[in-house]
Formats: C-alpha cells, sequence, structure tokens
C-alpha cells in the first residue's frame, strides 16, 4: 500500500482488514529499490498505489488507486461476508524507517490494535456528551499512514469520537497554519521539528490562536485530502505527543513480532 495520505488508502486499508488480508504501508517517498526489497520479503500478491508509482514497481501486480472508484463502480454494493477472523491473525507488516538500522517489518495483528483501542474507547465514551458542543473534532494529520502514530490519530482515534481527519501533503508552516485557520482545526498530528517551526511562526506572526499551543499532538508528511464528517465549530486546542520513539525489535529479518505490554497492546501514543 505505497502512497500519499488520502481516502482511497484508508478505504484500501479496511478493505484488506476486513477481507482478512495482510497490508504492509509503505512511506509514499520511500524509495523504489526498498519498495521492491519489501514487496520481495512479504511475497506481496498485489500492490496499490499512486498513479505516478506504477511505473516502478517491476513484475508486481498492481493497481491505480486514484482509480479506485472507477474500478469498483460497477460492483455491487452489497457489502461482502466477512472471512472468520482472530485477534491473532495478521492485519498489517509495518517496516521501520531504516534511520538507525536495516529496515525491519513488524507483524502487527487484530489484537495488537484492538487491545489499544479497548483502553482509549471507555475513557472517551465519558467525554462524548461535551464532544456535541464543538463536533465535529478536526485532525490535520501531517503524517503517513505507513507510521503506525499516523494511523492511530489519522484512522482509529478519530472514529471514536465522530471526527473528521484532513491530510495535507505540505509541510510549509504557513500553508499548515492557513488551513489550521480555515479548516478550524482541533488536533494536529505532526513531528517535533514542524512544530518547532510553527510555535516560531506563530509567535512572530501571531497567526494561531493561543488554544492552538495547549495541547499538541507529536510523531512525519502529507493538497488537503479529508476523511470523516464534516459540520461543526473550532474545537480550541491542539495536541501533543512525541510519535518519534518508533518501536524496533532485534529478531530475525525479514519481519518480526513486537513485545506486548501487559494490555496485550504494541507500544504507547
Amino acid at each position: 500500500l505505497w502512497s500519499e495520505n488520502s481516502a482511497q488508502w484508508v478505504a484500501a486499508f479496511f478493505a484488506c482488514a476486513l477481507r482478512g488480508g495482510v497490508a504492509v504501508p509503505m512511506d509514499r517517498i520511500a524509495a523504489p529499490e526498498f519498495a521492491g526489497r519489501v514487496a520481495q520479503q512479504t511475497q506481496a500478491k498485489l500492490a496499490l498505489c499512486s498513479r505516478d508509482l506504477l511505473p516502478q514497481l517491476g513484475q508486481v501486480p498492481a493497481l491505480d488507486l486514484e482509480a479506485i472508484p472507477q474500478l469498483v463502480a460497477g460492483r455491487s454494493s452489497a457489502p461482502y461476508a466477512a472471512p472468520p477472523l482472530e485477534r491473532s491473525d495478521v492485519v498489517e507488516i509495518v517496516f521501520t524507517s531504516g534511520s538507525t538500522a536495516e529496515p525491519k517489518g513488524v507483524v502487527i495483528t487484530h489484537g495488537n490494535i484492538l487491545a489499544n483501542l479497548e483502553t482509549f474507547e471507555p475513557e472517551i465514551a465519558k467525554y462524548l456528551k461535551y464532544e456535541r458542543l464543538v463536533h465535529p473534532i478536526r485532525f490535520l494529520n501531517l503524517l503517513p499512514l505507513s507510521h503506525v502514530f499516523g494511523q492511530f490519530l489519522g484512522i482509529f482515534i478519530p472514529q471514536l469520537i465522530g471526527g473528521t481527519v484532513l491530510f495535507q501533503e505540505s509541510l510549509n508552516p504557513s500553508e499548515v497554519v492557513q488551513a489550521i485557520h480555515s479548516e478550524r482545526i482541533s488536533v494536529l498530528v505532526t513531528v517535533p521539528r514542524l512544530l518547532q517551526s510553527l510555535k516560531e511562526k506563530s509567535s512572530a506572526r501571531r497567526k494561531l490562536p493561543d488554544a492552538c499551543r495547549n495541547f499538541i499532538a507529536t510523531s512525519t508528511l502529507p493538497r488537503r485530502r479529508r476523511f470523516g464528517g464534516a459540520g461543526g465549530a473550532f474545537a480550541g486546542s491542539i495536541a501533543a505527543w512525541d510519535g518519534n520513539s518508533g518501536r524496533s525489535s532485534q529478531a530475525a529479518p525479514p519481519w518480526t513480532t513486537p513485545q506486548k505490554n501487559s494490555g496485550g497492546g504494541w507500544g504507547t501514543p
């Protein structure tokens, strides 16, 4: 699954998950050689990618993600029967960036994802009655969905609160600030380096509301694409986590399974 963030990316990911397929997300800026090596190691049966990346996939059968709506237009809209899935079934293989060592694939199961969401859901439910006052909470996700942190704040957590997610390709601080204002963003998902640039720019030009400096969500990347609901008012704060502390494993290549925490999860946001 090799593309910039988009609604089609999200649809393809959930299609894999619901049909028992295993997704292998790739960063849009990954080198073709690396993508080819990953495809070989994972024995990929199909590549879903951006149109301009199709010629770079060699012998792997590929579909243009941007053409998915046209490809499925003639098919029945009735849901397919879901295959029997267990928590132990693999949902995706996420490859590390390789910035400090040879990239490794980390096997993520349905249970790994659920173990993390199950801790959030009951706590979020306590505050949903207040969420109506600021509905929908809007997330501006600047991270590639090939990152686990990007997935959690880009496609999993927003659904628990009926939120809206916008994907933006530009990392230019001026354009990010403009998007925060024009789209009335509540939660910014980004990296510390870009966050520092935004803070410097907001201090110099006073373009960010004070509430936007209180609560900032952090961990890297992308025209603006919307996923989720629409309408509502400015929710009033920007979130703050550091997603740069990714998880890696010392097990043998080509991939390994992460260590579970006490709740059955796989790392923390």
